[in-house]
């Protein structure tokens, strides 16, 4: 017996980027290494903060409907990553992205249009968190399922997709420039050029639904 499972997200965005902005710019994969991306720019109001701890921006991005959002941790430029994910706890997690630590206001967002697929075979994570009956034939009880005899786990395969375009859909890019006006108001940035996490959470509960990082186009 083979268990399958899937988690595929694809959302629309409460406030799209605009395609017309949209521009090849380089993404810094490491220090030495740069690849170009299809990065996308708005400029609206946005819930935000800065966690000093972990030198860390963070940015909510809304989903349609307000019940979902995208929550975005950006390192600065002299922040590894890796430091920052080893520091990270869901409980520090939940604790920076409360409503009384974002602060809402305009920022000028550039995050690259990405799409990640990928594949995992969960037996060992499953073995290391103690379910070994149901992959050993002369264990597994399976009955509730079949009255055939021998029945058990052979695989579990997991697979995640998330894709971020413009939309939050699938769209295509157009080439042009992204227009900036000076005042004298200084906007802040939010930069994604670099490697970043990215968390698909439920607003109302916290919960989260889906988190990965993005290091390389």
């Amino acid at each position: 017996m083979v268990l399958v499972n899937a988690i595929y997200f694809k959302g629309n965005w409460a406030k799209p980027f605009n395609k017309e902005h949209t521009v090849e710019r380089p993404f810094k994969v490491s220090k030495d290494v740069e690849k170009p991306v299809q990065m996308m720019f708005t400029k609206s109001t946005f819930k935000t903060t800065y966690i000093g701890k972990i030198s860390t921006q963070i940015l909510v991005l809304p989903y349609v409907g307000q019940e979902l959002n995208m929550v975005i941790l950006l390192p600065s430029e002299n922040t590894d990553l890796n430091s920052v994910e080893k520091a990270l706890t869901y409980e520090k997690f939940v604790a920076w992205t409360k409503p009384d630590v974002l602060a809402e206001k305009e920022v000028e967002v550039f995050l690259p249009r990405f799409m990640l697929e990928e594949n995992y075979d969960m037996e060992g994570v499953l073995r290391d968190l103690g379910v070994t009956d149901a992959f050993d034939a002369s264990c597994a009880d399976f009955t509730g399922m079949s009255s055939g005899r021998g029945l058990h786990l052979s695989k579990v395969v997991h697979k995640s997709f998330v894709e971020v375009t413009e939309e939050g859909t699938e769209a295509v890019a157009a080439t042009g420039a992204v227009v900036v006006k000076f005042c004298l108001q200084i906007v802040p940035r939010f930069c994604a050029d670099r490697p970043f996490l990215f968390f698909i959470q439920h607003g109302k509960t916290g919960a989260i639904l889906f988190c990965g990082r993005f290091c390389s186009p």
